[in-house]
């Protein structure tokens, strides 16, 4: 056999995380959880940051028994301090993260003109800024540290269309979709890549009941796909915006919605 038949194919290569640390917030259930376990898959040592510790405790031992590196941190995106805490103990048994995978997020259902603020502010507060404080701490140590790095934002199709009783939800998505675009922006010159995943109704465990409901139904026979997405299907998108295979690609929204917004909310 030839040298030059020896040499792996680079189109392989292209999905390819080894030797990347990943840092996925919001790893303790649903996507965050699943995200976690797709990076370490390709390579990734991923470092899983939750407020509950025991959930990601567990996820980091089974990611472990398959061969791969986690590393559990315990963060609350509200709070500076705890934001710095985690990356600090992510950097010093990890090594500073190149790609992050801002996943946190949480809802409150209820109309916008009888919605509690504290309510309308938690939401914001998780959703949007609870983003924006882990980007702009992670993207400070990617700049630090002299190497490429990508970030990656979970948004939602509800950051381009509306639905009732998620005012909160939806502003908060966004707000995030126009800061994806700024800090794209503002990072390109230091070789930092920000790009957003929107995914449209996903299976987890939390939403299972709702969808097997008939409210549920009625919902899915609105989508042109008359289906919900198993959260692998999500794979594709995430491991293009946290690989080289996006080089060239910042500031950038992939929708994954069966066709859902393209046949209106």
């Amino acid at each position: 056999m030839s040298a030059q038949s020896q040499e792996p194919d680079p189109q392989s290569r292209l999905f390819d995380l080894q030797g990347r640390i990943a840092l996925v917030t919001g790893a303790s259930s649903g996507l965050g959880r699943h995200f976690a376990k797709t990076l370490a898959a390709h390579g990734a040592k991923v470092a899983l940051a939750a407020r509950r510790f025991d959930r990601i405790e567990s996820l980091a031992r089974n990611i472990h028994k398959t061969g791969g590196v986690a590393h559990p941190v315990r963060m609350d995106v509200t709070s500076h301090e705890s934001v710095e805490r985690a990356l600090d103990a992510v950097q010093s048994a990890l090594g500073a993260p190149d790609i992050l995978i801002n996943n946190s997020g949480i809802a409150r259902t209820a109309p916008a003109f009888e919605m509690r603020e504290e309510d309308w502010s938690a939401v914001i507060d998780t959703n949007l800024s609870g983003a924006w404080r882990v980007a702009r701490q992670t993207a400070q140590r990617m700049v630090k540290s002299g190497h490429p790095g990508a970030i990656v934002n979970i948004l939602s199709i509800l950051a381009f269309g509306v639905a009732g009783n998620l005012g909160a939800y939806a502003a908060s998505k966004a707000g995030l979709l126009q800061l994806t675009r700024t800090m794209a922006m503002e990072l390109a010159r230091h070789r930092i890549r920000v790009n957003a995943i929107a995914p449209g109704y996903v299976r987890t465990d939390m939403n299972r009941d709702y969808f097997a409901s008939e409210a549920g139904k009625s919902m899915i026979r609105r989508i042109p796909q008359r289906r919900i997405a198993d959260p692998a299907e999500l794979d594709g998108a995430l491991l293009l915006l946290a690989s080289d295979a996006s080089s060239y690609m910042t500031g950038s929204t992939i929708v994954v919605d069966g066709g859902h917004l393209a046949a209106g909310l």
